[in-house]
């Protein structure tokens, strides 16, 4: 089955994904609010980086590869700490409308390879549980399941990545409830 008749689940599943991660995000401060920390000497700590005029990028301290992991000056580098992965960004005021665009975009891609697998997966007629079931899961993995990597190999707390696995599930059970209402009567 073609991806055209799941035009309207597709982009209509996007938007209120969008919508609602909007709403958890800014109108639920309560939820994602405590997600980051400031440092009590955050001045300091941005002279430094500032003085190293780093590109943007993603930073590791202390900085190793394999070859000189084993080395005794970078493992007591370790031992003494702070182990850190910092995210550097362009200087300047963050561009929320560049970053709102980006999140739509990824919206869509999840809600058409949703449809991609529901078109090829489902017969012309499945049921609603089925629908939901096939639609919600593959949603879910699109929205929820990245967040592991982000505490096994980034350091985000787990209560963090937890959460914003709940929102992926909010979002993948939209996603789902979407192409249930408006699967297309093939």
């Amino acid at each position: 089955m073609s991806l055209m008749p799941f035009w309207l689940p597709i982009l209509l599943s996007a938007v209120f994904v969008f919508v609602a991660s909007s709403v958890i995000n800014m109108a639920l401060k309560f939820w994602h609010g405590a997600d980051y920390r400031g440092l009590s000497n955050e001045d300091e700590v941005a002279a430094a980086i500032r003085k190293g005029n780093p590109a943007p990028g993603v930073y590791g301290i202390p900085f190793c590869d394999p070859s000189t992991f084993k080395d005794p000056a970078v493992q007591e580098k370790f031992r003494l700490g702070p182990i850190a992965k910092i995210n550097l960004s362009a200087n300047g005021m963050p561009n929320l409308g560049k970053f709102l665009g980006a999140w739509f975009v990824f919206c869509l891609l999840v809600s058409i390879a949703c449809a991609g697998l529901a078109a090829h997966a489902l017969p012309p007629h499945p049921g609603t549980h089925v629908i939901l079931h096939t639609v919600g899961l593959a949603a879910l993995l699109g929205y929820s399941f990245g967040e592991f990597t982000n505490s096994i190999w980034r350091a985000q707390p787990w209560i963090v990545s937890i959460k914003y696995m709940i929102d992926g599930l909010v979002y993948a059970l939209i996603t789902a409830a979407t192409f249930v209402w408006l699967w297309p009567a093939v």
